[in-house]
């Protein structure tokens, strides 16, 4: 399954959910198995981005609906990237 990399920013709105109910954190994540995604790993971050997660999704029509139903609620700004692994990125070249 390909996989993407989520860096999310919190919105004013995400950060006081957030700071209430941390637990929101995990419920988003199943919201995402919901839309056909599935979290492999995430990580709060301290700097530009206050979350990174990996990612995996069946195809990219999936991601979308992860990046703009996440996005749409106006809890948090999110910056999709697709991530190749290095020995298919090699391959690719050859």
């Amino acid at each position: 399954m390909p996989t993407y990399i989520l860096l999310s920013r919190l919105t004013d709105t995400g950060a006081t959910t957030i700071k209430a109910h941390p637990e929101r954190i995990k419920e988003v994540n199943q919201e995402i198995e919901e839309f056909g995604a599935h979290v492999v790993h995430q990580y709060a971050t301290l700097g530009a981005y206050d979350f990174v997660s990996v990612v995996e999704a069946p195809d990219l029509t999936a991601i979308t609906r992860v990046s703009v139903e996440l996005s749409a609620r106006g809890s948090v700004k999110i910056q999709t990237l697709s991530a190749v692994p290095i020995d298919d990125f090699i391959g690719n070249l050859k």
